[in-house]
């Protein structure tokens, strides 16, 4: 993690520190079981512990890194398996998600979306990893946020950052030139008024992504 990076302007050195290690997890620059030490990557900032402390605990929170016994705070694992997983569960939540708020949409939200995309495709041209990842998120959150349903909302965001993590591999895997397109059919399925087609949609661009293989 060389000291010279560029990083995102933000509120706080610890908020640079989250971002930058964040990245670097969900690009696979630093790989499962990398340990992340404190002093070392305070050196590298040239701050003091406490920020460096702070971003650790962030990750932590989010699943990215783990504490073992001996080692301190190293990059969590994912498996197959846990991808599976969820996959399952979001087909099941994402369905419910789509069906509940498309009767609900107005011109406003379909503008809302089309401004996600424009993003999106702008941190493509950027080659923005992790601004990408969050605009895939923020597409989909979209749908959780308005289907009224706390639980729901609370699943998704208990799984998000796993699924930016896989998102990130299965990018290796596929071009990230096409996303704005997909999300696009997504929004014409919306327009369609058909509930069921528009769930059929959404759950096939999920399975784009199911099969890649990690272990």
């Amino acid at each position: 993690m060389p000291s010279n990076e560029i990083v995102p302007l933000v509120n706080s050195i610890s908020e640079q520190i989250y971002l930058s290690l964040k990245s670097k997890i969900l690009t696979g620059e630093l790989a499962p079981g990398t340990r992340l030490l404190v002093l070392e990557i305070a050196g590298q900032f040239q701050v003091s512990q406490a920020p460096v402390r702070e971003a650790l605990e962030r990750l932590k929170q989010e699943g990215l890194i783990t504490g073992i016994r001996n080692k301190g705070s190293v990059v969590s694992n994912i498996t197959s398996k846990e991808i599976r997983d969820l996959f399952i569960l979001r087909e099941i939540i994402e369905g419910y998600a789509v069906r509940t708020t498309m009767p609900t949409l107005t011109e406003a939200d379909y503008e809302e979306l089309e401004a996600m995309i424009q993003r999106l495709e702008k941190s493509v041209e950027q080659n923005d990893t992790l601004q990408i990842l969050e605009l895939d998120m923020d597409f989909h959150g979209f749908f959780y946020k308005r289907c009224d349903n706390q639980a729901i909302l609370e699943l998704w965001n208990h799984m998000r950052t796993k699924v930016m993590r896989f998102m990130a591999i299965s990018n290796r895997h596929h071009t990230t030139k096409m996303l704005a397109d997909w999300h696009r059919l997504l929004i014409d399925a919306l327009r369609t008024g058909d509930s069921e087609a528009a769930e059929a949609a959404f759950i096939e661009h999920m399975h784009a992504y199911k099969f890649i293989h990690l272990d």
